[in-house]
């Protein structure tokens, strides 16, 4: 993150006031539910950081045992956890009147939006670390069973000064600098294109919705996975069921979850392929939940207001080797993607912009960032945008990352204004 100096102290501030600062819950609480929450994902980079984390604030050591050995009101955030995690659109207010009349074990409702506000922002934070390559991958050759990837074979030192790592990724495949070359240029002529076409004519709402419900739709059977790079030129329609390759979840991991099964895939595996939409207009995270949020966990608000729109309107102005390049096309197609494939429309938007603007490698690699960022490979993150540097990258993971919180915060914040209404 440090690539991006600006967002990270807005990261770490918003990071610093949930886990350090006043607030309804207690500190081994905080740590506690992030690690519950990075579990879902397996993912133990997160988990050993706030194992070490509870410990040092006071947590009790016997819950590190698992799930049966926490008090029941831990335990009952569950049920939200999984859904928040895969399926956000089932949230609805009777999971919130469950956790907030539950007699003895029942949760306030400040202490449930600092617990909520953990949970997607560490589910998303899995997404940025295993999108980045920084979680350490199981590797049964060494003896104490991890080793930390390094992205494109530079160490991480050479990754924070960003050197010139696009050149190492162009010789690692047969594509050739030819072919990304002109990948980069058709790319900033459709950018170009569609600038011109917005300002020549309006598509009507008819068409918007229904540009939407198609990239919805669609969005379900991009596969995640490396199935898809055997044929990297084909644009055959995977169905999500041709991965099949389950992962499989070690007991240190499963331990802090329940019902590891579950997973955003399954509605679409089962042919269940209705998504409800949820329309941005009718909840907003500015006119919405940015209040609520404020007004139940003071503050918290403002520094989430303010890192998303720091992630959404960063920009350098430049596209690899280009400067002088306006990207804001690109980037809101890559947050509003994100928010499609978790059924939410904005009215005013194009979403034939997006399949305009992402390739169908890049799709790919959003649905796993996003969806299953366990299953992100090396592979899926050379494969697209091979001009691009590495510090472009981890910008789109810091779009996605965010993307994916917001998503999740607006159906729980959702549902608990419905609980008080």
């Amino acid at each position: 993150m440090s690539l991006h100096t600006q967002y990270l102290e807005s990261f770490l501030r918003s990071q610093f006031y949930m886990l350090r600062m006043d607030g309804p819950l207690p500190l081994p609480h905080r740590h506690y539910i992030a690690i519950m929450a990075a579990a879902r994902h397996q993912c133990s980079y997160l988990i050993n950081m706030h194992v070490d984390e509870f410990l040092k604030t006071g947590g009790i050591a016997e819950w590190l045992n698992g799930l049966e050995y926490v008090p029941q009101r831990l335990k009952n955030l569950n049920e939200i956890n999984k859904l928040l995690a895969h399926r956000p659109w089932l949230i609805t207010k009777e999971h919130i009147q469950k956790l907030v009349k539950t007699g003895e074990n029942n949760w306030s409702l400040p202490e449930l939006v600092h617990a909520v506000v953990l949970l997607a922002h560490y589910h998303a934070l899995a997404s940025f670390v295993f999108g980045s390559g920084i979680n350490p991958e199981r590797d049964p050759e060494i003896s104490n069973g991890f080793r930390l990837i390094s992205v494109n074979n530079f160490c991480v030192c050479d990754l924070a000064n960003d050197n010139n790592i696009e050149n190492a990724s162009l010789t690692g495949n047969n594509f050739g600098i030819v072919d990304s070359l002109s990948e980069l240029e058709a790319l900033m002529d459709r950018m170009k294109r569609l600038r011109e076409e917005r300002e020549d004519e309006e598509a009507s709402q008819e068409e918007m919705t229904t540009r939407f419900e198609k990239e919805k739709k669609e969005s379900l059977f991009v596969v995640s996975g490396d199935t898809f790079h055997s044929f990297p030129h084909s644009d055959c329609s995977l169905l999500s069921s041709d991965f099949e390759d389950d992962m499989i979840i070690t007991s240190d991991v499963s331990r802090y979850i329940e019902d590891p099964g579950f997973g955003y895939e399954d509605f679409a595996r089962r042919g269940e392929e209705h998504l409800p939409t949820f329309r941005a207009q009718d909840y907003t995270w500015e006119n919405h939940g940015f209040s609520l949020v404020n007004r139940l966990y003071s503050d918290i608000g403002h520094l989430l207001d303010e890192k998303f729109r720091m992630v959404y309107n960063l920009t350098y102005n430049t596209m690899a080797s280009h400067e002088d390049v306006d990207t804001t096309t690109l980037r809101r197609a890559l947050f509003n993607y994100v928010h499609c494939m978790f059924g939410i429309r904005y009215d005013d938007y194009d979403y034939g912009e997006v399949n305009q603007l992402l390739e169908r490698s890049l799709k790919v690699y959003i649905k796993t960032v996003t969806c299953y960022p366990e299953r992100t490979t090396k592979r899926m993150y050379d494969s697209y945008w091979r001009q691009f540097k590495h510090s472009e990258k981890v910008h789109v993971n810091l779009l996605l990352m965010e993307a994916r919180m917001q998503a999740e915060l607006l159906y729980a914040l959702r549902a608990i204004t419905r609980h008080l209404t």
